[in-house]
């Protein structure tokens, strides 16, 4: 198994196995080439709703037309929060697919607009946004969703530092501003007041590794492992830039207790491989 399909197979399993047991995710690619709108044509709520539409079998068509005439019926917010969430389901659970799970969702938050419903809805987004599985076309659509939601958030909390980190997240992530500080500066306005933080370690350590500054990467992730010596996503990120800075012993150790740590067989067959071929 190739590093790259091995640090997807840890990433994914991993967070599957400690916070993701109902929302659909991506998979390694969701969008066919088809259906793809182009890297410098910027994807909609629309045009994803469109493409995912497209894509449905004649049975769940029908379902979805029953969903949208109930959605036209609808005469009160309680209603159509009902529906929205109907849909959000029907495209999660029933068709699987991620892109319209998460509009609905988005949908739905925008609608009941409590901090409870921005910051779940939000969550789920900057969620897939880290996620190594994320097309990257796709990840300005998802940061720009998840930047509306949070912005709307911080309203009714200002305080509230998760959805501070998750809207840096954003920026750092998903492309929104030419400049990267400004998604950074956001995290770090964070760590500043607590730098026991550990979810804005977890993610300037995830922005470090996707810039190539592994170093700085390696230092965030061992101060997230300094706070919570269980975090498998910093002890999967951490083995693996050990691994590219050619640290193989290092890798080899967090590898490890990666795999000490993991119950899910498959990823603890991916973890043994990758220890066993780093060894030779």
């Amino acid at each position: 198994m190739k590093k790259t399909q091995l640090i997807l197979v840890l990433t994914s399993l991993v967070l599957l196995s400690t916070l993701y047991f109902l929302a659909p995710r991506f998979k390694k690619s969701t969008i066919s080439p088809d259906s793809a709108t182009g890297q410098h044509q910027a994807i909609t709520n629309a045009s994803v709703l469109e493409n995912a539409k497209l894509a449905l079998s004649a049975e769940h068509k029908i379902t979805l037309l029953s969903l949208d005439n109930e959605l036209v019926k609808c005469k009160n917010k309680a209603d159509s929060l009902h529906v929205y969430r109907e849909m959000a389901t029907f495209w999660g659970n029933t068709v699987g697919k991620p892109e319209p799970y998460f509009y609905y969702t988005y949908t739905a938050a925008l609608l009941e607009n409590s901090e409870k419903s921005l910051t779940f809805a939000a969550q789920l987004l900057v969620d897939n946004l880290t996620s190594p599985e994320a097309p990257p076309d796709m990840q300005p659509w998802i940061a720009g969703n998840a930047k509306v939601l949070l912005e709307k958030a911080l309203v009714f909390n200002p305080n509230n530092d998760s959805a501070i980190v998750n809207l840096g997240a954003c920026y750092l992530f998903g492309n929104l501003s030419d400049n990267p500080m400004a998604g950074i500066q956001k995290i770090k306005e964070v760590l500043d007041k607590n730098p026991h933080n550990t979810y804005g370690q977890l993610m300037l350590g995830l922005g470090g590794k996707k810039s190539g500054q592994y170093d700085k990467a390696i230092e965030r992730f061992i101060a997230v492992l300094k706070e919570d010596s269980n975090n498998l996503e910093a002890m999967v990120n951490l083995a693996e830039c050990y691994e590219l800075t050619d640290k193989k012993q290092l890798a080899i150790e967090w590898y490890t207790k990666v795999n000490e740590r993991v119950t899910i067989p498959q990823a603890k067959d991916a973890i043994a491989k990758r220890i066993k071929q780093l060894k030779k």
